[in-house]
């Protein structure tokens, strides 16, 4: 038996069917669902009802999910946007995060990934996972920003979301099918795209340190710790 729902999320999704398994799933899950299915009702229950996380597809009737997004920011609405897209470009992405999303997601995506990110947004909703520190590192979840040893480290959208689950489960291992999963919905561009990320993040995170932070695991996978 699940235990009772302790998260309330908003989706805002047009797509009957598409509404209808991501909500059936949530509430098996523990996770109270309202749903909206235009972007002008979803503002409006968003402005006047309590919710840990809005789930809010980009194409809607009357209202996309970009303009919704803003419009709340800019009432101060501050609650985590987990934005559902079927454009995978850059441009989209950044377009989104302008507009005040907090993370993104591609669809066709995996339930267990939507309900994974729905946890971690409510918890830094909550107040229980806001800010990230290991040694002289620190990240910040709210401002999406990260520093080491006093120096602002610029990471891309690829790495975040790399170092994201990396420091929500430190200093457990994540498994590479785990990250694999948190960026591409389990199918990677290519073979070597996980090992290509996973230098990238260590070469901003890592390399002009004395002490490693990102560490891989021989058989088992990367773990975030000193």
């Amino acid at each position: 038996m699940k235990a009772t729902a302790n998260i309330m999320v908003l989706l805002v999704e047009d797509n009957m069917d598409i509404a209808a398994t991501v909500s059936d799933y949530l509430t098996i899950e523990g996770v109270e669902c309202d749903h909206a299915y235009d972007g002008e009702t979803a503002f409006k229950m968003a402005l006047t009802g309590e919710y840990d996380v809005i789930v809010l597809d980009l194409m809607l009737p009357f209202r996309d999910g970009i303009s919704v997004c803003k419009a709340l920011r800019d009432e101060g609405v501050d609650t985590p946007v987990l934005m559902l897209t079927a454009r995978d470009t850059l441009d989209d992405k950044i377009e989104g995060f302008h507009a005040g999303a907090d993370d993104y997601l591609v669809k066709p995506f995996a339930l267990e990934e939507l309900l994974l990110r729905t946890r971690v947004l409510s918890r830094r909703r909550s107040g229980e996972v806001k800010r990230f520190a290991l040694g002289d590192l620190s990240i910040d979840f709210e401002n999406r920003s990260v520093v080491r040893a006093g120096k602002n480290i610029s990471v891309s959208p690829t790495g975040w979301t790399i170092l994201e689950v990396l420091a929500q489960n430190s200093p457990r291992v994540v498994t590479r099918s785990r990250l694999s999963m948190a960026l591409w919905q389990g199918d990677p561009p290519d073979t070597n795209a996980l090992k290509t990320h996973l230098y990238k993040l260590r070469h901003r995170i890592d390399k002009p340190f004395e002490q490693n932070l990102i560490h891989t695991i021989p058989g088992q996978g990367v773990a975030l710790r000193e």
